[in-house]
Parts: C-alpha cells; structure tokens; sequence
C-alpha cells in the first residue's frame, strides 16, 4: 500500500519509522511518502493561510498549494486527443487501432537537477523530495513504487476534520484494502473548501472525523488512522488472528468492546485471574469472554449494544444484558 501525507509539519510523521509501521514500511508492506505544502507556495513567505470571506475568527488555508501539491501527487488525467494526425505523420503515443497494450515504460534516467528515481528495497521515510517539484511529471510520479496505473490509477483522499464522517474499524479496514491513500492535513479552520470539491472531480474524497472534539491539525489524526489501517495489512502483525478478537472487529465482536485481558502471574496482589481462565475449557473461555465484552459494553458505550440484531442474541447474552441492566427486547435493540 501506498500513503502518502501532505502537512505543514512533516516532522510530526517521525513515529511512522518505529513499531509495526516502521517495519511494515522497512518491509516494503507500506510505501510512505509525506510532503511539505510549503513547497507549492510561492512567496518568501511560504504562505499557505488567508483570512475567511464572510468575516470571523481564524485563517483558512489557501486552495492553490493544496491544489498544486495534489495535482503533483496525483496528476489529473490528460484530456483525450481530439484531433487525428496528418497524414503521413507518426503519432507520437499508441494509436487508437493499436489494441496491443503499452510495454512497461523504462526507469527514468537520474536528471541533474531533479530526484533520482526510486529503486528496489525498503522504501525510506520521504519528505516530499521526491515529488516537491510542482512541475513534476506524471510520468515519474506513477512510477513510485505503489503509485503505478496498474495498482492505482488515482489515490483516495483522506481529509481529517471535526465534520466529516466517524473514523470506524469498519472505515479501517475499507481503507486497508485501497492500493493508494492520500490524507491531506489541515490546520487552522480547515482547508478551502473547493480543494474537497475539485479533487472530487477526479477521485474518491472522504471527510472523516476521529470524534466529537477538535485539534490543532490534521497530523494526529491521520498518524492515528494510519496505524488502524496499517495493522490490518497482511504481514503487518505478528499474529492474524488477533485482528478477530478487537473491539468492534467483524463478526462476532462487531459492536461490543473487547472484555478484560490477563497475563502471568496467576496472582498479583492479592489479585487473581479468573479461573475459567486457567481451566483450560475453550467452550467455557469463550463463553466468558462474550459475557465480559457485553458487560463492557453496557457500562461504557450503551449505545452501541443499540446496533445489535436482537435475533443474533442468545437466551445467556440476554440474561447478562438484563443483569447488566441493558433492556433486550426487539424494540429498544434495534437500531
């Protein structure tokens, strides 16, 4: 998979070097590019706000370094050709009869006053040096690795902010199986919004929010979302399955929170851990587990025991509900 972060900050995006992320990236598993926006401005300023129209407190952020940065990373589609050639004349592309396809195109040889292009191995952490140019060709964008038409002809973009939709697992694991994301950091009181509106016009535009609050930028958000989408690559864990066993995972934990967890030792402080635990029983531990994430649920997030189909409750789901003091009849369970 292929991220790239565009922000005004980009040494915030230092922690995608450590942990599962930093190895998926060490890997090969994600290809991480993040980019400077002051790099499509053009005063000695490096100016990327403005005042609001419409008056009000706050700067917004300007819709032209966002657009070049954006048509940088992701070049808009060449308009098809309208005009044939003249007779006698070779066209200088593929023509419309030719049905064979395009053979790959060869690496782009080293430019003297240009980046080099990629080559094989884990990818490094970028800093926009390779796409900061605002006149940097389409051509040598898509042949960053994850970048390629065939993997991805256009990126989604991924825009943080208070208004958008709720960032869910569900929305994580959507994401985790998109060849190509781009998430654009905003700062101040937001980015322009004809930014949103003409990327849409030529790839997917998400508005995703992390919750009912609002921070200083977009950064920790995306690094938050990243690391939710990064661990459902596979490869990225250690252990797959754990994936199934998470708070809000598909299936069985699909609106409940993961229950209570234990490790060695058996005793702590006068503090033991459940037997059925130690029993060795799966049937019974399961069973357990089940109980615990319902009882979670009911204390801390009632809301979302709302969402549970009443048909996929057993008699002993309802008995822990009732104790819990959950209502589990069909008209106050469903959504």
């Amino acid at each position: 998979m292929r991220l790239d972060i565009v922000t005004i900050f980009p040494e915030y995006f230092a922690a995608l070097d450590i942990s599962l992320i930093g190895k998926a990236r060490r890997t090969g598993l994600l290809d991480v590019h993040v980019h400077d926006l002051r790099d499509w401005t053009h005063d000695r300023h490096r100016t990327v706000d403005d005042t609001p129209y419409g008056g009000g407190p706050g700067m917004v952020m300007k819709p032209d370094p966002w657009g070049e940065a954006l048509d940088a990373i992701a070049p808009p589609a060449a308009p098809p050709a309208q005009d044939q050639p003249p007779s006698g004349t070779e066209p200088s592309g593929p023509s419309a009869s030719d049905d064979r396809p395009e053979p790959p195109s060869e690496p782009v040889p080293p430019s003297p006053d240009g980046p080099a292009p990629p080559t094989s191995g884990p990818p490094e952490m970028s800093t926009s040096s390779d796409l900061q140019s605002p006149g940097l060709s389409a051509r040598s964008v898509a042949r960053t690795p994850g970048a390629s038409a065939s993997s991805a002809a256009v990126p989604r973009l991924v825009i943080p902010t208070p208004s958008g939709r709720p960032f869910t697992q569900a929305l994580a694991a959507e994401y985790a199986a998109e060849p190509w994301l781009l998430f654009a950091c905003g700062r101040y009181e937001g980015i322009d919004s004809r930014v949103a509106e003409e990327a849409r016009t030529r790839m997917p535009v998400d508005e995703v929010s992390l919750g009912d609050f609002v921070l200083a930028g977009g950064e920790v958000a995306v690094l938050v979302m990243v690391e939710a989408v990064g661990r459902l690559l596979p490869g990225v864990l250690g252990n797959a399955d754990s994936i199934a066993d998470d708070s809000f995972a598909p299936g069985a934990m699909e609106s409940l929170l993961e229950g209570p967890v234990y490790t060695k030792p058996p005793v702590w402080r006068e503090r033991p851990v459940p037997d059925v635990l130690l029993s060795g029983h799966h049937g019974a531990i399961a069973r357990w587990r089940r109980d615990e994430a319902l009882r979670r649920t009911a204390r801390h997030r009632p809301e979302l025991l709302a969402r549970l189909a009443p048909e996929t409750l057993d008699e002993r789901d309802r008995d822990v509900l009732r104790a819990a003091g959950f209502p589990v009849d069909g008209e106050r369970m469903a959504d």
